[in-house]
């Protein structure tokens, strides 16, 4: 993965390659979506980078006084040597970001793969890829809240910590000094609060920002207009809180502090500014001075950061991941606007060539975020376009067109897996099928394999797979295991020579179907068939050929009343098998596809709380739309898969593979089935025997298998960025 670092004695910034960081208990292997640049603290420890030894000296005085202290412990050579080796290491950047859970850790339960969450610590929510995040640190991003409005929770919690330290309250005046990032989510919480806010900052862009997000008044520190406020705000009694946002070595802050307060009121320190407070001016008020330590309480305590223990409420009302939880809320319900403090978005590729425009003065920037691949980008107008998914193009190689098998012989199968799907709803067909011989099973337990033996009839049982892919005999693989497995084993069989029917998925991820046709082109072996069997239900069949032709666009709605799966199932392992919509989505996206005789060119999903309940929309070429409702919280008792598809005023109605029927100029209502329902397992598999046998067309074009396949990836990037994802055909 990648990972933006710096070299804290020469200056260097770079983007490295750097291993994915181990998902290890108590916390959670994030996916970064979106990361936010801290233009204040961040540029700092850049700029600071970039001066001579000098400099640095005399920026961090305190770490000088720890350098002295290790010589008179240790030594010069030891202590010199220390030093330089800390100074001459790679440190990382960021400390807040918004990004999808990758896999959870043992003990973490909050949370599962898929949820998009908010991140902090400069520990664990750098600017990287990937982050492992501890469970104190993160927390659900609420419905609808933009990922990289998300992304502002850290530094959001920064801001209402500093609040809270001020204990604001109703009719009260504060004077907010600094309007950077800190400074301008200060004004909008004291706002929140009931607070009216006299801001101060250098900058009259930053000025006007802070007043059209709340501010009564702001202006120049040398301003009398700012004096003129307060004065008319306060009756002339001064602000009763002064909030220190600012940075830089000058004092004119705290002084400014000390004649605009009121008589006993309270000073906030934030940021990082010089402190050399006036006595006598904050003697004679009796000025509180207090200090905000960052997110909140629990940061800089492992126990509650690293180890997971939560602080009890009734003792510590707002903890780090409380006050992080709180401000997504606000921003959530629109109480705090995060929107009008983004400057720039650029691409996580671009930022080296980012942090050094801001560091000279060529980007000024209030909030700068780094988009992570799969997010919306933004085209030169400055209008979003969607993200993309890539439709891998099919190149066939060179190679036979179907492996050579004898005419007359029997078409032999291996079974690699042998679980409940593939003993109950494929074996069943195959077995005792004339011109079928069931040659080998291969399991991972001696035993499974024994008792699929056993029942079926297969002529072999073994946990060796290679030994099967080869042995020539074998004309047909069907790869029936877990989902993660199934592009690696599709991929393999089809590079030894072998027909292939994957159960659904092809694939989890872009890489993985990327790898299945690198194997269709380097073997020229493209007979593949994915277990997409909707399309070959008697019932729905019937229903299309009734449905008949169409000449204008389609609108489809497919509800799945999917339900809750059982605890302990492994599609709740979703760290390594992927979402469950990513296991079994791709059925309704072919059966949508099939329908409609096009491959989808767009998707669009949105999702409740927790990712289980989707929404997905797919847009085809002709401007036909297809709605695929997700749903696991229906009532059990109601029927599981029902569909409507309408156009050129038709209507096509399947209830559960139980009873169709379409309304035309003539209704036709088909006799419900007094037995099973037929979802197409059997029609499918006569189909691929078939095809293995003589040698012709596989049932469904490859090209449709991957468009399938690509569209239900795309589903989790859709997710993520919030948009739409344009599905890109490659050539």
């Amino acid at each position: 993965m990648k990972q933006v670092v710096q070299n804290y004695k020469s200056g260097e910034l770079a983007v490295l390659d750097v291993p994915v960081p181990g998902c290890k208990p108590g916390g959670v292997l994030v996916r970064s979506a979106f990361s936010l640049i801290s233009t204040g603290t961040e540029l700092m420890k850049v700029s600071e980078a970039g001066m001579s030894m000098l400099g640095k000296a005399r920026s961090r005085p305190d770490q000088v006084a720890k350098v002295m202290q290790s010589v008179a412990t240790n030594g010069v050579p030891a202590t010199y040597r220390k030093v330089m080796g800390k100074l001459d290491s790679y440190t990382p950047l960021g400390y807040s970001l918004c990004g999808v859970v990758e896999q959870v850790g043992d003990g973490v339960d909050d949370v599962k793969a898929g949820d998009l969450v908010a991140c902090a610590g400069n520990e664990h929510a750098l600017h990287a890829e990937l982050n492992w995040v501890p469970k104190n640190l993160y927390t659900p991003v609420p419905d609808g809240l933009a990922p990289r409005h998300a992304a502002f929770g850290t530094v959001g919690s920064i801001a209402m910590q500093g609040v809270r330290q001020g204990e604001p309250q109703l009719g009260e005046v504060a004077l907010v000094i600094g309007l950077g990032l800190i400074g301008q989510l200060v004004v909008q919480l004291l706002g929140a609060s009931g607070v009216r806010v006299v801001g101060v900052d250098p900058d009259p862009t930053r000025c006007a920002l802070a007043e059209r997000l709340g501010a009564a008044a702001c202006g120049d520190p040398a301003s009398a207009a700012v004096e003129a406020a307060v004065a008319e705000l306060t009756d002339g009694h001064g602000v009763d809180q002064v909030y220190l946002a600012a940075g830089g070595g000058s004092n004119q802050p705290v002084e400014l502090a000390a004649r605009l307060c009121r008589d006993r009121g309270r000073v906030v320190d934030i940021g990082k500014c010089r402190l050399d407070l006036p006595w006598n001016a904050y003697y004679e008020k009796e000025l509180d001075v207090r200090f905000s330590r960052s997110y909140g309480p629990g940061r800089y305590d492992p126990e509650y950061e690293l180890e997971g223990r939560d602080y009890p409420i009734g003792y510590v009302r707002w903890t780090e991941r409380r006050n992080l939880a709180c401000f997504l809320d606000l921003v959530a319900r629109g109480r705090v606007d995060v929107e009008p403090l983004v400057s720039h978005v650029a691409d996580f590729d671009d930022a080296v060539e980012t942090y050094r425009s801001l560091k000279d003065g060529d980007l000024k920037a209030v909030a700068v975020l780094f988009r992570y691949p799969g997010q919306p980008a933004r085209t030169a107008e400055g209008e979003v376009r969607a993200p993309a998914v890539t439709v891998p193009a099919v190149h066939r190689g060179r190679g036979a067109a179907a492996p050579v098998r004898a005419a007359a012989s029997p078409v032999r199968l291996a079974f690699a897996g042998a679980g409940n799907y593939a003993t109950s709803m494929l074996l069943p067909h195959l077995a005792g099928r004339e011109g079928v011989e069931l040659s080998t099973v291969v399991t991972t337990t001696a035993l499974s394999a024994a008792n699929a033996q056993r029942k079926f009839g297969f002529a072999e049982a073994t946990t060796d797979l290679d030994a099967v892919l080869g042995d020539t005999s074998i004309d047909a693989v069907f790869v029936v295991t877990r989902h993660s497995s199934h592009a690696d084993l599709t991929r393999r069989a089809l590079l030894a020579g072998k027909t292939v029917f994957v159960e659904k998925p092809l694939a989890l991820t872009e890489d993985e179907l990327a790898g299945v046709l690198a194997a269709v082109e380097e073997s020229g072996n493209d007979r593949l068939q994915v277990g997409f069997n909707r399309r070959f239900a008697p019932l729905l069949t019937e229903a299309r050929e009734r449905f008949g032709a169409r000449t204008g666009p389609a609108s489809l709605r497919y509800l799945v009343n999917a339900g809750r799966l059982q605890q302990g199932s492994w599609y709740l392992q979703q760290g390594t098998e992927g979402s469950r919509f990513a296991g079994e989505g791709g059925h309704f996206v072919d059966t949508a596809s099939w329908l409609l005789d096009a491959d989808p060119v767009s998707v669009y999903a949105v999702a409740t709380s927790g990712n289980d309940d989707l929404q997905v929309v797919l847009r085809y070429p002709d401007g036909s739309t297809a709605t695929i409702s997700y749903v696991t919280t229906g009532a059990p008792g109601f029927p599981k898969e029902t569909l409507d598809l309408v156009a050129d005023g038709k209507v096509l109605r399947l209830d559960d593979f139980v009873r169709a029927s379409v309304y035309s100029r003539k209704r036709w209502v088909s006799s419900r089935l007094p037995k099973a329902r037929d979802k197409g397992q059997n029609a499918e598999l006569a189909a691929f025997v078939k095809a293995v046998r003589t040698g012709g067309p596989m049932p469904v074009p490859l090209e449709s298998l991957v468009a399938t396949t690509a569209a239900t990836i795309a589903v989790r990037s859709s997710l993520a960025s919030g948009a739409p994802v344009t599905l890109e055909r490659a050539r």
